[in-house]
């Protein structure tokens, strides 16, 4: 789960739908949480429910935006800054792993109890390591997240490839750089080209929204200013 940054607010809402398209401009068109791009059927979402914080129901700075699974997984689930992390608040790269396959995990360089229990807290907030495989939380019927991200991880692997036997020239990064925008999952491209320091800050520099400053000059992530990781 990639760190973003909305900006300040550009306007007043007088509805909270109304912020879909400066949403979509500062962050793209991806999800918040699970990263996956979606033309159609992204939301506003509000980290603090509306219905128990109306006072917040229009808050530029409660907003992100949601896929209707990390919606819907989430619902109205109520946290405190002190119970979880927020990709808006916290380098919340560095508290999970990405695998092949599909899965996401909390990092195993977390050892900090309270720590691992608020990216334990965020992975369920919206069943981010929910998977098909035995020993996973199961996932629904109608959530295949998990499906689009082993999918995605195998483009990116044979991006990889094809960089390498192109000797890492500028017209396949390029190349990479746009797959990578139009598939979606930035932090599985970020993991998949861990080894390559100039695809990792391509792609931070290319997804819109992403928080520079939750990585150093080689693209890695460094913890982020004020935020808990």
């Amino acid at each position: 789960m990639r760190p973003i940054e909305r900006g300040p607010a550009p306007r007043v809402y007088a509805e909270y739908g109304d912020a879909i398209d400066d949403l979509v401009d500062r962050l793209g068109r991806y999800c918040s949480y699970c990263e996956r791009r979606l033309p159609v059927s992204l939301a506003v979402e509000h980290m603090t429910p509306k219905h128990l914080h109306p006072d917040q129901e229009l808050d530029w700075d409660n907003f992100l935006l949601g896929c209707t699974n990390c919606n819907s997984t989430k619902s109205n689930k109520d946290l405190s800054d002190d119970e979880t992390l927020w990709p808006d608040r916290d380098n919340t790269l560095l508290a999970l792993t990405y695998a092949r396959g599909g899965f996401v995990s909390t990092s195993d360089g977390i050892d900090d109890p309270d720590l691992r229990a608020r990216v334990r807290m965020l992975l369920d907030l919206v069943g981010l390591d929910r998977h098909a495989a035995r020993g996973w939380p199961p996932p629904t019927d109608k959530d295949k997240r998990w499906q689009q991200r082993e999918e995605i991880w195998e483009i990116a692997e044979e991006t990889l490839g094809s960089y390498e036997a192109l000797e890492r020239s500028q017209a396949a990064l390029s190349l990479i750089v746009t797959a990578a925008l139009g598939y979606g999952f930035p932090s599985v491209w970020l993991t998949v080209f861990d080894a390559y320091p100039e695809v990792r800050l391509a792609l931070l520099d290319a997804f819109p929204g992403t928080s520079k400053g939750s990585f150093d000059d080689l693209g890695q992530p460094v913890n982020r200013a004020g935020g808990v990781l």
